[in-house]
């Protein structure tokens, strides 16, 4: 099996770049449809198969494939069945758009519950590379320098260039306190490094909110989980309380989660009815527009700035191009990912199923967010000298910004 994919995670409507590696996975704009409401009912053998299509080939390729075929494993007919799915699904050329097996379809169901044994960071594919989305606060992956942007070279001295993501997230993937060895390749550098890192149980953090001696409140948001828009309704409340009236929201390295939790956050700062992004079926229904909820949170800040970079993906940046462009905040950081599209989660058996792209999202002025990303206002960027030297410019020039 070759080709790139991506892996999302969730089982409602759920956004993200598309590879969830704590190891594993990423949210993808996601709605779950049951079995009983899927291919059976509409593509049976009796109405539904495709007109002016030839299976002859393929059904003479199975036989041939019984008749003919010499080899170590025994593969079942079932399992030949998950085989011509995928490969259907990776005939597409969408990395998002992916037929989970049974025991893929278990694994994504366990990211779904929020832990599980890993590094800790989230991979995608980008131009044809496997590369780290963004690495996750206080995980293995943080603390031996993975950072966003970095191409996966080799896993286990295992080359890269034809693993799918899921294929990738299989072998770095395992239990706590064992090690895998990955090869990266960073941004802008010329020599390949190799990295061991210890797996952990991965608890995937939300938010973190603090109020700065100079009077500046930050809100460090992780992902858009289920409980992301419960805690930010908290870190909001701490803020009114405060009397704060600049604030830094950072979505650095953020991946994305659920729509639900991107548009119930903008709908502190965006006004009721206005939009906070837009849902493009590319002709194939009608656009879809999600609203701000208009939430009251007290004061709201006189000035904001939202910092974003290279691993800001998905709900992260539609909850930043919202604020960008009804300008109530301003960008600062790095270009961000680009992970504009929406996955369905359609059950195909009882533990089977298909994550297939349904749309696109678009920010409020209708630019599509999977194009280049977004571009921030103020382009800062970090390197690898400065995370070494514990030092944040992006952050430095947040705050510089907001005391001016």
């Amino acid at each position: 099996m070759t080709g790139k994919r991506g892996f999302v995670r969730s089982n409602m409507t759920y956004i993200g770049v598309g590879v969830l590696i704590f190891v594993a996975g990423f949210f993808a704009g996601q709605q779950h449809i049951p079995a009983s409401d899927r291919v059976d009912d509409v593509y049976n053998m009796g109405a539904g198969k495709p007109e002016a299509v030839d299976f002859e080939p393929f059904w003479k390729a199975w036989k041939l494939i019984d008749e003919k075929y010499i080899g170590t494993e025994e593969v079942t007919p079932q399992e030949k069945v998950w085989g011509a799915i995928e490969g259907l699904a990776d005939s597409l050329g969408d990395p998002y758009t992916v037929f989970l097996p049974p025991e893929e379809a278990e694994m994504f169901a366990e990211l779904i519950e929020g832990s599980f044994g890993g590094v800790g960071m989230e991979i995608g594919e980008k131009e044809g590379f496997l590369v780290v989305i963004a690495p996750l606060k206080n995980t293995p992956a943080e603390r031996v320098g993975i950072r966003a942007g970095d191409i996966i070279v080799s896993i286990e001295e295992m080359p890269t260039d034809d693993l799918s993501v899921d294929e990738a997230v299989d072998l770095i993937r395992g239990e706590p306190g064992t090690t895998v060895t990955l090869e990266l390749l960073s941004d802008g550098a010329t020599a390949i490094r190799e990295v061991t890192v210890t797996r952990e149980e991965i608890v995937i953090p939300t938010l973190n909110a603090e109020l700065r001696s100079d009077g500046i409140f930050v809100i460090s948001l992780y992902n858009f989980d289920a409980q992301a828009a419960g805690h930010f309704k908290d870190a909001m409340q701490e803020y009114a309380q405060s009397g704060a009236t600049k604030m830094i929201l950072d979505v650095r390295g953020n991946p994305g989660g659920f729509l639900d939790a991107a548009v119930s956050i903008a709908s502190y700062f965006v006004p009721q009815g206005e939009v906070v992004v837009r849902e493009s079926m590319d002709g194939k229904g009608e656009e879809k527009v999600h609203r701000s909820k208009g939430y009251k949170a007290g004061i709201l800040p006189q000035k904001m700035v939202v910092l974003v970079d290279k691993g800001s993906a998905s709900a992260a940046e539609i909850l930043a191009g919202a604020l960008s462009e009804h300008e109530i905040a301003t960008l600062i950081g790095e270009q961000t990912f680009g992970k504009g599209s929406v996955q369905e989660l359609v059950s195909v058996t009882p533990n089977t199923a298909l994550k297939i792209t349904v749309a696109q999202w678009l920010t409020p002025d209708g630019t599509s967010i999977s194009k280049a990303g977004l571009t921030p206002d103020i382009v800062v960027e970090q390197t690898i000298d400065d995370i070494v030297a514990e030092k944040d410019p992006q952050m430095d020039a947040a705050i510089d910004f907001l005391l001016k």
